[in-house]
């Protein structure tokens, strides 16, 4: 007589729980900050603190695994994207009074709160809206206040592995490839709670799409991206680089700058 082992259903409960903790781990590893790899700011911390508005778009350039990835798929030198509220959100946990702070969505920590101070050592372009009211400000700032908690299922390893290699892709395909899967892990990296977030108060990123023939192979290439973001939401943060609808604020100028009063060394002296 054949032996029969015995046999336990698996508990999916407990399968849906490695998988998350799998996904946490890969998580962690993949923002991580990858030893040897600085960015240093283009301007003084002081300057960024004293130029950024409520409402304001601050790019990143990270420099975790994660961030490399996204910035070799999206062919562009930032990686995050963070709406800067200022004071005007709940405090943050563990603060006595209102932090000035933005908010981001993180692949790890989900939607919340980021003091100022941890973004004012690394290098950052300022994109602004043009033309926000109050009342825009206003409804703006509910969208994403409804929003911090907000947590992303990491059950999908799948779109978080993705991120370990960096196949050789044509560019046209590079940010489809961040579509792969289109699970939480992905909408948590690209940009689509700022976008939702402009949405809302219908305030564009990119250019309406125009219907006309082309009239050069380029364009109608151009048309079909624009299609595809919208079609899947999948906006990165380099779309508010590009976007003709922001404005990209340099702090360095906002602050009386004057070329006459620089320094330069003389040819032939000792530096």
């Amino acid at each position: 007589m054949a032996l029969r082992w015995p046999y336990r259903q698996p508990n999916l409960e407990q399968m849906m729980s490695l998988l998350h903790a799998l996904g946490l781990r890969l998580a962690a590893h993949l923002t991580r900050p990858r030893p040897g790899h600085s960015q240093l700011p283009a301007f003084p911390p002081e300057h960024l603190a004293a130029t950024l508005r409520v409402g304001d778009v601050l790019l990143v350039e990270g420099t975790s695994r994660l961030s490399s990835a996204i910035k070799y798929l999206t062919q562009s030198t930032w990686s995050h994207a963070a709406l800067y509220v200022g004071d005007r959100l709940a405090p943050m946990p563990g603060a006595s009074e209102p932090v000035r702070a933005l908010i981001e969505a993180d692949v790890v920590a989900g939607v919340h709160l980021v003091p100022l101070a941890d973004f004012l050592d690394q290098h950052t372009r300022i994109c602004r809206p043009v033309g926000l009211d109050e009342t825009d400000l206003a409804a703006l700032l509910d969208f994403v206040r409804v929003r911090l908690g907000q947590g992303y299922d990491l059950r999908n390893l799948f779109d978080l592995a993705r991120y370990l290699i960096r196949p050789p892709l044509p560019g046209r395909l590079k940010r489809r490839m961040i579509a792969f899967g289109s699970g939480s892990p992905t909408r948590a990296i690209c940009s689509t709670l700022l976008a939702q977030a402009f949405e809302s108060i219908h305030y564009p990123i990119l250019p309406e799409i125009d219907s006309s023939d082309p009239l050069h192979p380029a364009v109608e290439q151009a048309r079909r991206e624009l299609l595809h973001i919208r079609n899947y939401s999948l906006f990165v943060p380099r779309d508010f680089d590009v976007s003709p609808y922001f404005r990209i604020v340099k702090p360095k100028l906002q602050q009386s700058f004057d070329f006459h009063r620089l320094k330069w060394a003389e040819a032939g002296s000792n530096l």
